[in-house]
Formats: structure tokens, C-alpha cells, sequence
């Protein structure tokens, strides 16, 4: 006989599917994008000057999304509150597929000069708007449909499409640097990527064309009209939360590309690892999220989202001290237990949000409350990450590297506790 436990999860698996297949293409697409910016994109998509130069353009082009993301958090999460999670999930995954594929068939600076940046930058920007949709109605999809006692567990499985995406498309740029010579990479081998991401994309819209509208909306919808304009609402009466939402997922998100996109391009280049090498150690430490995720779930239904998100901010405040000396010295072993650290503690910064962040927020403007909190956060955490990191490391060294996640814990921190009692209808 099966334990009570498995059967909620069972009882909704396609829901949890829909809600985790979702991520894992955001994060294969983010990451994919991450890694090619690290490793080719510099001398592919912008002029020379220095190696520097390049790739710091190509980690500012990898930074535009971050940019897009809020625009298209209040754009999804306008008609996710007024028509539904469902249809708004399946358009936010078309966008962010059809930007991704697109970048597969780019021509290079050699061949077009400046509109191959251009191009870059609008399909980048069209992958921001995408995915500025996605994270809010993939969390509001699960904890919309999850028993009582089970929030923050079902809030947990799309958080998990972190380490899967991150695996796809790790795994995916491992095989064909293996396969491929150098020069092979760089002139057609990067694109592979892109182009499987269609598989993906075509597997979330095939599941989420079968679910059905998450009960909390359709009973919000009964009780009272949509709200004409979500946004407005939110600024007016839920700023505070929509502020402290923000600086609280800072963290997760500097953690995350410190530890994937500056540490590979850091590795690759000053520590003088070879590619393969590199991402198979980061493979190695991406399973230390999928622990952090999955204890921190638990841990959150046994006592509290906010009180797991707070170990965790305090653990990347003691952690990030440790992060950049780690990182920086040599050894492939101490540079693997950095990012082992570093990632196992994203999970307490990352798994309980897709429980904690919506809880922020009534049901009425949930979808935009999220969505615009989350991305926002991503604009602080993640798109100054890597540009900062390299800054800050041609300056003084992997150590600033370190403080950075200090002050991005601190931060995540404030916001913690500026919403210490949040409230939703």
C-alpha cells in the first residue's frame, strides 16, 4: 500500500508536469544563451578590440533579458489575471521558443557587421519577454492546485526546472564539445542547442494544452469581476510586497550565474580549464540544487517558506565569503566545492519562493504580484551578475567576487523581513 504521501503528487501529476516542463525550458533557454555568451558569442557577434571587451558586450547582451523580463511580467500577468494561468503560459512559451530557435539560424558580425548584434539583441530581448511570463504562472499553476499542507512541496517542483533545464543544456553543450573540434564548435556547433530547444518547447505546449484553469483563479473569477488593469491595482495597494518580493530573490539569482555563466567563462579563461572539463564540474554541482530544492520544499510545509528562505539568506551572506576564494584558487577540486556550496544553498534561496513569493498577493493580481516581483529581482540579482563579476575580478580577484554574493544575501535578507507578515486574500 502507498503512503499518503505520493498521492497528492499522483493525483496531480499532469498539473506538476505542466508546471515543471515549463522552467526547464526558461532555464534550458537562459542557460544555453549563458553558455554560448561565455564561450563564443564575444568574437561571433561583436567587433574586436580585446578578448575582454568581447565578452564583456556578450554578457551585456545576455543582460537585456533580465531587462525584457519585467515588461513581460506585466504584460503575461495582465491577461493571466484577467483570462486565466493557462492561455497566458501557452503564449508566454511560444515567445520565449520561437526567440530561442531563432538564434540558431543568426549570421555572425563576419558576415552582416552590426545587425548581427542587432539581431541578437532583439531575439534576446524577445526571449525576456517571454520568459517574464513564465515563472509566475508555472509557481501559480502548482500552488493554485496543491491539498492543504502540501504549498510550498508542489511549489517546489517548478523550481526544480532549474537543474533540469540546467542539465539539458549543460549536458547538451558537453556532448558536442566532445564531438566537435574547436573550430567546428565556434562556426556551427553552438547552434545545435537552439535548435533542440523546439523539442522542449513542443513537449510544455503539448502538456499545458491539457490542463485545466487552477481552482483559486476560477474562484476568484466567480466571486468578482477581473480587475480591468492588474498593474495598477498591484502599485496601489500591494507595493510594499511587490518591493520587498523583489529584493528577496535577489539572492537565488546571483548565485545562480556566478556559479554557471562567470564561473565558466572564469574557468575556461583565467583558470585555463578546458571546456569539457569545466561543465562537466559544473554538472557534477548542479545536483546539489536539486538537494537544496527538494529539503527546502519539505522543511517549508514542516514549518515555514519564510523561515527556510531566511537560513538560506543567511547561509549565501556566510557562504559568498568563502565563494570567491574558493573559485579562484586552481584547484579543480576546491572550484567544484564552491560551486557545490554555492548552489546547494541556492535551493533555500530558490526552492520555497514558488510557495512564499505568491502568497504576497491575492489571487485577483497574483500572476503580475509574482511575475513583476520575481523578474525584477531577476534585474538586481542576475543581469548585473556576471558584468559585475568580471568587473570585479579584473579589479581585485575572485575574493570582490565572493562579497558580491555577501551583499545579494543582505539584501535578499531586508526583503525578507520588510514583508515578515505578508497577507493574501
Amino acid at each position: 500500500m502507498k503512503t499518503d504521501m505520493t498521492h497528492p503528487y499522483r493525483q496531480h501529476r499532469r498539473i506538476l508536469v505542466a508546471s515543471l516542463v515549463g522552467t526547464a525550458v526558461e532555464f534550458y533557454d537562459f542557460y544555453i544563451y549563458a553558455t554560448a555568451a561565455a564561450l563564443v558569442f564575444g568574437p561571433l557577434f561583436f567587433p574586436a578590440s580585446s578578448p575582454a571587451a568581447q565578452l564583456m558586450l556578450s554578457f551585456m547582451s545576455f543582460s537585456l533579458a533580465f531587462i525584457a523580463r519585467p515588461f513581460g511580467a506585466i504584460l503575461f500577468g495582465h491577461f493571466g489575471d484577467r483570462i486565466g494561468r493557462k492561455s497566458t503560459l501557452v503564449a508566454s512559451l511560444m515567445l520565449m521558443g520561437i526567440s530561442t530557435l531563432l538564434i540558431a539560424f543568426l549570421p555572425t558580425y563576419a558576415m552582416v557587421g552590426w545587425v548581427a548584434p542587432l539581431l541578437l539583441c532583439i531575439l534576446r530581448f524577445g526571449q525576456g519577454l517571454g520568459l517574464g511570463g513564465e515563472w509566475g504562472g508555472a509557481a501559480l499553476l502548482a500552488v493554485e492546485n496543491a491539498p492543504p499542507g502540501w504549498r510550498a512541496r508542489f511549489g517546489m517542483v517548478p523550481q526544480l526546472g532549474a537543474p533540469v533545464g540546467f542539465i539539458a543544456a549543460n549536458g547538451l553543450f558537453l556532448l558536442i564539445g566532445m564531438a566537435l573540434s574547436e573550430a567546428d564548435f565556434a562556426a556551427w556547433g553552438w547552434r545545435i542547442p537552439f535548435l533542440a530547444s523546439a523539442i522542449l518547447v513542443g513537449l510544455g505546449l503539448w502538456v499545458r494544452l491539457k490542463i485545466n484553469e487552477t481552482p483559486e483563479f476560477s474562484q476568484a473569477l466567480a466571486k468578482d469581476p477581473p480587475i480591468p488593469i492588474p498593474i495598477g491595482e498591484l502599485l496601489r495597494n500591494h507595493a510594499l510586497a511587490t518591493f520587498a518580493g523583489t529584493f528577496a530573490v535577489v539572492a537565488c539569482f546571483a548565485i545562480f550565474y556566478l556559479s554557471t555563466a562567470f564561473a565558466l567563462a572564469h574557468g575556461t579563461t583565467e583558470l585555463a580549464y578546458k571546456r569539457e572539463v569545466f561543465l562537466f564540474i559544473q554538472l557534477a554541482a548542479i545536483l546539489f540544487l536539486v538537494l537544496g530544492i527538494i529539503t527546502s520544499g519539505v522543511r517549508s510545509d514542516a514549518t515555514s517558506a519564510a523561515q527556510v528562505l531566511t537560513w538560506g539568506c543567511a547561509a549565501t551572506i556566510v557562504m559568498g565569503l568563502a565563494f570567491g576564494p574558493l573559485l579562484g584558487s586552481g584547484s579543480l577540486w576546491l572550484v567544484w566545492a564552491a560551486l557545490s556550496l554555492a548552489l546547494f544553498v541556492m535551493g533555500f534561496v530558490y526552492g520555497p519562493l514558488g510557495a512564499w513569493l505568491p502568497s504576497l498577493f491575492p489571487a485577483r493580481v497574483r500572476y503580475t504580484g509574482a511575475s513583476v516581483a520575481f523578474n525584477a529581482g531577476g534585474i538586481l540579482g542576475g543581469a548585473a551578475a556576471p558584468i559585475t563579476a568580471q568587473a570585479l575580478s579584473e579589479m581585485g580577484g575572485t575574493s570582490l567576487v565572493g562579497i558580491y554574493l555577501t551583499i545579494a544575501g543582505v539584501l535578499s535578507l531586508a526583503g525578507l523581513m520588510l514583508a515578515r507578515q505578508p497577507k493574501a486574500e
